[in-house]
Formats: structure tokens, sequence, C-alpha cells
């Protein structure tokens, strides 16, 4: 018989933030909770933050950049072993 009752939000906050910032695993807060695995990784999922539309334009500015960058070590590195 498994018994129903509500969470706080401050519960759920720290339940999540042990997840997310302590790696600590799903399966031991549940138990140490007595919340299922199933309802955490519900919140997990709800708690999940989107970016804007201009961070994510950052990102992928910078997700090119570095591309590049890594693109232009591999070639340079790849000449240098040539010439060794």
């Amino acid at each position: 018989m498994s018994i129903n009752y509500k969470i706080s939000p401050e519960i759920k906050a720290q339940i999540i933030s042990r997840i997310k910032n302590d790696g600590v695993s799903v399966a031991r807060v549940a138990k140490d909770h007595g919340v299922s695995d199933k309802t955490i990784y519900n919140w997990l999922g709800k708690s999940t933050e989107s970016v804007s539309y201009r961070e994510l334009q950052v990102l992928k500015r910078e997700n090119k950049a570095l591309l590049e960058l890594l693109g232009t070590m591999t070639l340079k590195m790849s000449e240098s072993k040539k010439k060794s």
C-alpha cells in the first residue's frame, strides 16, 4: 500500500539540487525521501531550464569558433607529424 502525500516545493528543490549539484543518484535520493524514482524523474523533466533565443545564438557562435579552432589545431598537428 502506498501513501500519497504532497511534497513541498522546498523539498522538491532540495531533491533536485542533490541530484544536479551534488551528484547523488536518483535511486539514493528517492530512497532517502520515500519518493518513487519515476516521480523524481518527472520533476527533473519539469525543472529543465530552457535558454533564450539570444543565449542559443551565442552558444552556436561559440561552438562554431571552437570547432574551427579544433580543426586548425588538428591540421597543424598533422603537418608537424609529417615533418618529423
